[in-house]
């Protein structure tokens, strides 16, 4: 997948395609890291504590965190990106600028 050619191009910064993430997104944001740590793109300790603080922001696990899990990552603009239909390489750097992109929400 060209991810120069996804919808959100211009979502974070360092890799296009993925989606604005805003406080608004906060639980789908944990999820994706819950994503990221079950599937090896991010350690436990990367994420783990940034997860839980997020957590702590939203009203229990709901469908958002849930696609989360599964690596669909929504964001603040609507658009979505599923981490999981990417290469493994792009993978691993949409782990890390979701990572780099919840320390801002906390």
């Amino acid at each position: 997948v060209d991810l120069k050619k996804l919808p959100g191009a211009s979502g974070m910064t360092g890799l296009p395609g993925l989606p604005s993430l805003d406080s608004s997104v906060s639980d789908n944001v944990a999820g994706t890291l819950q994503y990221c740590v079950k599937n090896n793109y991010l350690s436990a300790d990367a994420a783990s504590g940034l997860k839980d603080k997020l957590m702590a922001k939203v009203p229990g696990q709901d469908e958002d965190y849930k696609k989360g899990e599964q690596g669909k990552l929504t964001g603040s603009d609507g658009k979505t990106l599923d981490i999981s239909s990417i290469s493994s390489k792009l993978r691993r750097k949409a782990c890390d600028q979701v990572l780099s992109s919840a320390k801002s929400l906390i």
